[in-house]
């Protein structure tokens, strides 16, 4: 089928479920925002996002756990060695729990000094305090569901994986209606809203345990065993690594917003909750180009394997012709109906839309070159090149966008904070194309 079939065809069988599965995930980020928006006003808006960075961080360590699990149990099923998946399902899902429950008591406890560390102002922290408290008692639920969700498609169900997932975030959609804007509730009812579209999620997971075909899973599998934990746990560093350069950047990104917006007549709440939205809204693009990008792998990494080269080039420019597309698409949206992106998240002052539309056609000037950058990265990954699949994901937020944040705001002030963005996207769509070319002449010299 990867040798012989459409590329076409391929890529929109693979791309298709997991174009869903990451839009859906992003979503579940922007709905409750959406309707704080509405219900709150602008200080909602910037307490979620204060709250993004934990939430990148619990993202962050659930992936490493699932991607390196997934990867462990798909390689025993494929030795027909039935056993050792049960462990390493067993072993998955209890490190995933105390994984959760770990930053679920930490966040509690040490919850006030995280949240200024994120940047909460004097305004905003009272509402991330209310929201950051409840979604907390979320993660344990989170990491399980995501753990199993994972094992569900490397058991070659993708589908179920997906209605789990979809289930959720509809959930969640309709209880924050009814919470937030029925109810009055404002950020806890958003909050809750969130906690039990996850629960829901994670139920529609544990029942699916029973229907595993080739494994019989047993309570004595979740027996911590050293050998199987410190098999797949490596194995999901790279992603761990990744998604923890994000959260670094957003904390990097708050602190600035609230420091030279304070100097600026926007104060400092109107560039946190802005700017956030902003990112979010970028996410839902991104998202797109995951998707695209996880369902041209397998096509890439089968051929790779077989040394039929030319197919791997042609899979590799399809793609980033594809997402340059939506890329493109994405940017004409940001750049022609900025306010009409931001008039979704609620009716505010024309200081605090001002902003936001600046936010937009500013600090996003450049996401068209996402349609290469992000493709790119996973190719490397595809083909088997950590190293170099790291270096093409982490080296805009760490190597350019943090050192030029700093410099532009110290000479541009609230200004600079917004060309980062593009000057960061310009610089890394710069490097990686570069490694591109070089990859792809070395396919060709290998024909």
């Amino acid at each position: 089928m990867f040798e012989q079939q459409s590329i076409g065809k391929l890529m929109l069988k693979f791309s298709l479920p997991a174009i869903i599965s990451m839009v859906v995930n992003s979503i579940y980020n922007i709905v409750d925002q959406i309707f704080i928006g509405w219900g709150v006003g602008y200080l909602g808006n910037a307490a979620t996002n204060v709250a993004f960075p934990i939430m990148t961080v619990a993202m962050a360590l659930s992936t490493m756990i699932c991607d390196g699990c997934v990867a462990y149990f798909s390689l025993k099923l494929g030795e027909k060695r039935y056993e050792e998946a049960a462990r390493t399902m067993g072993n998955g899902v209890m490190i995933a729990a105390i994984t959760g429950l770990t930053m679920f008591f930490l966040g509690e406890i040490f919850l006030s000094p995280i949240l200024k560390l994120c940047g909460a102002t004097k305004n905003v922290f009272p509402y991330a305090h209310d929201y950051v408290s409840i979604t907390l008692v979320g993660f344990p639920l989170v990491f399980i569901a995501m753990t199993i969700s994972s094992l569900i498609r490397a058991e070659g169900n993708p589908r179920y994986a997906m209605i789990c997932m979809l289930a959720g975030c509809i959930t969640n959609i309709v209880l924050d209606a009814l919470f937030v804007l029925g109810f009055g509730w404002g950020v806890k009812g958003a909050a809750w809203a969130t906690v039990i579209g996850q629960f829901l999620n994670f139920c529609l997971c544990l029942a699916y345990i029973p229907r595993f075909r080739d494994i019989k899973f047993r309570p004595e599998n979740m027996k911590p065993r050293r050998n199987v934990l410190g098999a797949f746990l490596p194995l999901g560093i790279s992603s761990l690594f990744t998604q923890m350069s994000f959260a670094v950047v957003q904390v990097c990104m708050n602190n600035q917003l609230v420091k030279y917006g304070a100097m600026s007549i926007y104060g400092p709440d109107i560039p946190l909750a802005a700017l956030g939205i902003v990112m979010k809204v970028n996410s839902i693009i991104i998202s797109v180009l995951v998707g695209i990008s996880i369902g041209s792998q397998p096509i890439v990494g089968y051929n790779y394997g077989a040394k039929n080269y030319d197919r791997v080039k042609k899979t590799y420019l399809r793609t980033i012709l594809i997402g340059s597309i939506v890329a493109v698409l994405g940017w004409c949206c940001f750049q022609l109906f900025p306010q009409n992106i931001v008039n979704i998240f609620g009716q505010e002052s024309e200081l605090y839309n001002q902003f936001a539309v600046l936010c937009f056609r500013r600090f996003l000037v450049m996401v068209c070159v996402a349609g290469i950058t992000v493709p790119t990265g996973i190719f490397f990954q595809s083909i088997g090149k950590p190293v170099i699949a790291m270096i093409s994901t982490m080296v805009r937020p760490l190597v350019f966008f943090i050192p030029a944040l700093f410099f532009l705001t110290s000479r541009m002030g609230i200004d600079g904070a917004l060309w980062a963005g593009p000057f960061s996207d310009l610089m890394a769509f710069l490097l990686v194309s570069t490694l591109a070319i070089i990859e792809m002449r070395k396919l060709s010299a290998a024909e």
